[in-house]
């Protein structure tokens, strides 16, 4: 639990003089006061000795309400990536097929900003994380329109499993003398994303997204393996600057 503490002195200081008596005064007295704004809570102590009373404030700020880390997982956790759909699903039909095992918040699929095209994938929030997990559980590899596709978390909760996700997505990575780098990357960028964005522009053998070692915290960037030396070119050419999720990639030979 984090704290912050300052000592804060009234304008005056409050002096109650009483005389010397054989009773002895309580030393401490904690007043307890409401939750303020950020979830902080004000404890004010008072220190008395047997002359006089010398009351002082100690300001403890106290974080009694969830961290803003645990809740931005919870929303990942809630947000489901659906790839390789094929193009002629728009929002409505996507939303049908997910709403089949959960209640969704938002769904939406992602189109070319230039071409007007679906770019074969998108995303649903759902309402509840068990939403979001059957969503995967039912949808992964299942076809629609004669295609798989591929269905998962967009990013695992900081608490859950999350050391196996950059070991599993190592060794499903196959290097390639055929490779580009992708820099700039947005932190909600997947492995399966950045393969199926750069598919259409020749055969993705396979790609990957650097994780920050021992998490699955996307560091920015990731690699793209290609079969063949003019698929890097076109990939570069069509897609250096290109924007995905909102941010304009750098592409250039790995």
């Amino acid at each position: 639990m984090a704290a912050i503490s300052s000592i804060v002195s009234y304008p005056t200081l409050i002096q109650q003089q009483k005389s010397c008596s054989n009773h002895k005064i309580s030393s401490q007295t904690h007043l307890k006061f409401p939750v303020l704004g950020n979830g902080f809570v004000l404890k004010f102590k008072k220190n008395s000795s047997l002359k006089s009373r010398l009351i002082r404030v100690n300001a403890v700020a106290t974080e009694e309400s969830t961290t803003s880390s645990s809740i931005s997982n919870d929303e990942a956790a809630k947000r489901v990536y659906i790839g390789n759909i094929p193009r002629n699903v728009n929002n409505d039909e996507l939303r049908r097929i997910v709403e089949e095992h959960g209640v969704a918040e938002k769904v939406e699929v992602m189109y070319d900003k230039y071409s007007g095209r679906s770019r074969r994938f998108g995303f649903a929030t759902m309402k509840t994380v068990e939403d979001a997990n059957a969503v995967v559980e039912k949808l992964n590899d299942t076809e629609i329109g004669g295609r798989k596709i591929k269905v998962n978390i967009t990013e695992k909760p900081l608490g859950g499993t999350t050391t196996s996700l950059p070991q599993v997505e190592d060794t499903q990575f196959v290097d390639s003398p055929h490779k580009v780098y992708v820099g700039n990357l947005a932190k909600t960028v997947t492995t399966e994303m950045l393969k199926n964005f750069f598919s259409e522009k020749g055969t993705v053998l396979s790609a990957k997204v650097q994780r920050t070692p021992g998490t699955s915290k996307s560091s920015g960037f990731g690699f793209v393996c290609f079969s063949s030396d003019d698929e890097v070119e076109a990939a570069i050419a069509a897609l250096n600057n290109a924007p995905l999720e909102g941010q304009k990639i750098r592409v250039n030979k790995a």
